[in-house]
């Protein structure tokens, strides 16, 4: 398959938590990347990283003190550039986050059998962090 008939990149957050600041802001660098190559691009959050669409928390981290911009700030480069940002409604009853209560950049709901299409498209590239 050329590169050409590549569709998208469907990015899963899974061990990118507010507790490990310094793994959070690499995903949003690939998926600003490949948004930017005009790629279709959807990040979904599950686990933990589900609460980095709660508003304050990402405002409130950086992956080093050496970096400028917050989480927030990457998240909002990606969407920027055409990312889409997707809550895992399981993962988010399973934080005791209200759905109604996210960041504006999140655009809705996608889990794992959003995901899992994805990884059987074969015009989709898949990662994990």
């Amino acid at each position: 398959m050329s590169a050409d008939a590549i569709e998208g990149v469907a990015l899963l957050l899974w061990a990118a938590e507010p507790e490990a600041p310094q793994r959070l802001v690499t995903p949003f660098f690939h998926a600003a990347a490949a948004a930017a190559m005009d790629l279709k691009v959807e990040i979904y959050f599950t686990a933990r990283s589900v609460h980095l669409l709660v508003p304050g928390v990402a405002q409130a981290l950086r992956a080093s003190p050496l970096h400028e911009k917050t989480v927030l700030d990457a998240m909002r480069e990606a969407v920027g550039h055409g990312a889409v940002l997707l809550a895992c409604t399981d993962a988010l009853h399973a934080q005791g986050i209200a759905p109604k209560a996210l960041i504006a950049e999140c655009s809705g709901r996608g889990g794992a059998v959003q995901f899992m299409s994805r990884v059987a498209d074969t015009r989709w590239r898949t990662l994990v962090f």
